[in-house]
């Protein structure tokens, strides 16, 4: 008999890029800011292969094909990662410096077979 798979995880998390617009490196930041708040116990407790998460990678940013899906899913040490871009994220403008900061969002959702 398969197992279905049930949504068990959601994580969110932040990401920026000061000075260089670089949407990459705050969406990998993000997904390490995400994955730094958790310690998932279950996988050991239940003697889970975390391999066999099912893990949807959400990535929000201003200009969304800007990003390297790949290069931020590369952060998730375990499971098979879906990665998608969309609209979101914030982008402020410093007139003085005439720099942007970047600021993207994740949100992780993690699925098992159970």
């Amino acid at each position: 008999m398969s197992k279905q798979l049930k949504r068990i995880i959601l994580e969110m998390g932040t990401g920026n890029d000061l000075y260089g617009m670089d949407y990459t490196k705050a969406a990998r930041r993000a997904v390490q800011d995400a994955i730094h708040h958790s310690s998932l116990t279950l996988f050991k407790s239940l003697d889970i292969d975390p391999d066999t998460m099912e893990i949807e990678l959400n990535v929000a940013a201003q200009e969304p094909e800007k990003i390297d899906l790949q290069a931020a899913a590369a952060e998730l040490p375990y499971g098979r990662v879906t990665p998608k871009a969309v609209f979101g994220g914030l982008n402020i403008y410093d007139d003085v410096t005439d720099r942007t900061s970047v600021i993207v969002n994740v949100g992780i959702i993690v699925r098992l077979p159970l």
